[in-house]
Parts: structure tokens; sequence; C-alpha cells
């Protein structure tokens, strides 16, 4: 099946916009409910979790303040390492704060525990995951995904945040791209 005005084949959708915005507002009510009386600080990590970040903030029920965090990759490195460049650095001040990392997707973990080393370096409260999309069976290291919306494997994905060459993160619903491009 053809989106985009024919530019992408995907074939299937993979979660709905219901099924998504359901899942969402489940997150909201958990982490209201564990972060109350608390100052919590929620920082996506873009682009990728722009749509996530967004409909998530809007479940919780807090006074919250938000901040977005930015990476790149390094050729030939960041693949097998998890170290990227920063391209925009958060700025709040998280010392002493109840931070929560929200992400798209988590598939071998290296990206994400090269972020929470550099926001242990602020010297928050506690650092938490929030994350769209988790692949359990890639991870290569512990890292604390408190929240997930759903588990995944391997497969090519597409919508909410996901982009195959920047183009289809726009779509409203997630969907299994017909090849990786």
């Amino acid at each position: 099946m053809k989106v985009l005005d024919g530019t992408v084949d995907i074939t299937k959708k993979v979660y709905d916009e219901e099924v998504i915005a359901a899942r969402v507002k489940e997150l909201g009510a958990r982490i209201t409910a564990d972060y109350k009386g608390k100052e919590l600080i929620v920082i996506g990590v873009i682009k990728g979790s722009v749509y996530f970040f967004s409909d998530l903030t809007r479940a919780i029920d807090l006074p919250i303040k938000i901040d977005m965090i930015g990476f790149g990759n390094i050729p030939d490195t960041t693949s097998r390492t998890g170290v990227v460049k920063i391209t925009k650095d958060i700025d709040i001040d998280i010392s002493g704060k109840h931070v929560l990392v929200v992400e798209d997707v988590i598939r071998t973990g290296l990206t994400t525990a090269y972020l929470i080393q550099n926001l242990e370096a602020k010297c928050p409260a506690d650092i938490e995951i929030a994350t769209m999309l988790l692949n359990p069976d890639r991870l290569l290291m512990t890292i604390p995904v408190k929240y997930y919306g759903f588990e995944i494997s391997d497969s090519w994905l597409l919508g909410y945040g996901l982009d195959s060459n920047e183009v289809g993160r726009n779509l409203p619903f997630i969907a299994q791209l017909e090849k990786k491009s």
C-alpha cells in the first residue's frame, strides 16, 4: 500500500491512531500516579519522539517542565558504540529533579545509555525512560525503561515520529515498511 502521496510503500498498519492514543493515555495516567507530589522534568529526544512527547506530556496531569535534547550520528561509530554528538542540549537545570526522558524507539539501547550518562552528569534525583516502542530482543545493555508503549520486532517501521530518510514522521499511525529505504 502506498502512502504519503505515493512516495512510501507500507505492508500494513501495525498500530492505528486509536490504539496509540489509548496506550499514551494509559502511560500518562501511570506517570501521573508515579510522580504525584514530585517535581518532574520531561525531556524529549528530537526528532523522532516529537509526536509521542507531545501527546504524552498532555496526558500527564501534573505541573511539569519540558525540554528537548538532540543527537546526531557519528559516521562509522554510533551504530557500534552508541556514542553520538549532541546537536541540542537541554536548557533546564535538572540537578536534584526527577527526569523522564521520552524516546520514539529503543532498539539496542546504546544511544539511550549514552544519553543517560550525559544527563547523570547534571546530577538529577533520578532518570527514567519512556519510549513508544521497545525491541527487548536487541537490547545490548540494561537501561531503565520504566514506561513503553509497545514491544516490537526487527521490522522497519514508519510513522508517529519514525522516519525513512526523514520522510513519514507525520503519519498518525505506525506502519511496517515494505522494505528499508
